[in-house]
């Protein structure tokens, strides 16, 4: 027996056509597509009409590029290898003037997306008027010279906060300064908006695609979103391994993890932190048969969760699914939805994709 990640494709694409809905769309699948695969996903992606694609890493995004020869590809994270850039035709972003004054040599015939700070502060222009200095700069140079200044975005750090004012702040601070530089120079790519932002605003005006993550993936990006909205096409799942009986005193996991205040009967279950169960989880329940069963202890290869006379060795223990899901655990605090799938380890996990009976 081996505890085991499943992911349905026609799941997955439906999901993907249903949130989409039609909108131009950049999907982030960076970290191998949250770990569902880039060949799987980009596949998935482009049979729901997606033609463009965003990562953080080099490598990704030229492994992109041979699944998706036509595709606009954007690179998140600056790099210097500007040679690839060009060869592989992918798009990356300007972070800062300071990047720009020390590479504007070597961007020639590079497709930049400039980026705006914002209040999330980790990349990105401070100000919109440092952004027309760069596009201006640049146009007087020569042709040949010239990066090809094609895309301007953003990401708002504060589109999954309800109680607090800075996504309304962030959202006009990019919008006044995407109206005022919209005067000056044509973009091609106007992208801001991730999950969370699309959810709430739809495509925001003068936008040409929002830029969707863990949507995407099958989770929702708050909490107040109608779990219709979304559906989780993937399954994590082990297997009881043996039943064992525990009188009230004894305890149970190293240093005392959990000692039994009656007597009960415990599922000994073959996954643990070691397979990227956050050890968070163990506050939380499990699905056996239909029925949630509370976790008592999470080990590196183990889980003990205390169970009744109805569950026995080999029956299946889903740890999520669609009817177990990642968005509501994220809710709960044992991660957020990104964290808890970035977790899995797909060395011990054993990695399985469905087409409806199909596995391939």
């Amino acid at each position: 027996m081996t505890a085991k990640w499943t992911v349905n494709q026609r799941v997955f694409q439906n999901n993907v056509t249903s949130v989409i809905n039609n909108t131009p769309v950049i999907a982030v699948v960076k970290n191998n597509a949250y770990h569902f695969g880039l060949q799987f996903a980009i596949k998935s992606f482009q049979r729901s009409g997606i033609t463009a694609f965003s990562t953080t890493k080099l490598e990704e995004a030229v492994e992109i590029r041979a699944l998706a020869p036509d595709a606009m590809i954007f690179l998140m994270n600056p790099v210097t290898e500007f040679d690839v850039l060009r060869a592989n035709n992918i798009h990356m972003t300007l972070p800062s003037l300071s990047f720009y004054k020390q590479y504007k040599d070597d961007l020639y015939d590079v497709h930049l997306h400039l980026e705006f700070e914002n209040l999330l502060h980790r990349s990105g222009f401070k100000t919109f008027e440092e952004i027309k200095i760069v596009i201006d700069e640049n146009n007087s140079r020569s042709m040949l010279k010239q990066a090809r200044i094609v895309g301007l975005w953003t990401h708002f750090g504060y589109a999954d906060e309800f109680d607090i004012e800075e996504y309304e702040i962030e959202k006009e601070q990019w919008l006044k300064g995407l109206g005022w530089l919209r005067q000056y120079y044509n973009f091609k790519y106007i992208h801001s908006q991730n999950s969370a932002s699309y959810m709430r605003d739809g495509l925001l005006e003068n936008h040409t695609h929002a830029r969707i993550g863990i949507a995407l993936y099958g989770c929702r990006p708050y909490a107040s979103l109608d779990e219709n909205v979304t559906t989780q096409s993937l399954k994590v799942s082990a297997n009881v391994i043996q039943i064992r009986d525990i009188n009230q005193g004894e305890s149970i996991g190293y240093s005392f993890a959990y000692t039994a205040k009656d007597n009960i009967r415990i599922a000994v279950v073959d996954i643990g932190y070691g397979d990227g169960i956050l050890r968070t989880r163990s506050k939380y329940d499990c699905l056996i048969n239909g029925k949630r069963y509370q976790i008592l202890a999470i080990m590196m290869s183990h889980m003990f969760v205390e169970v009744d006379s109805s569950i026995n060795p080999q029956d299946e223990v889903i740890l999520y699914s669609n009817d177990i899901r990642i968005d509501t655990f994220t809710f709960k605090g044992v991660g957020a939805n990104s964290e808890q799938l970035s977790a899995l380890n797909h060395q011990s996990l054993k990695k399985e994709y469905e087409y409806d009976t199909k596995i391939y």
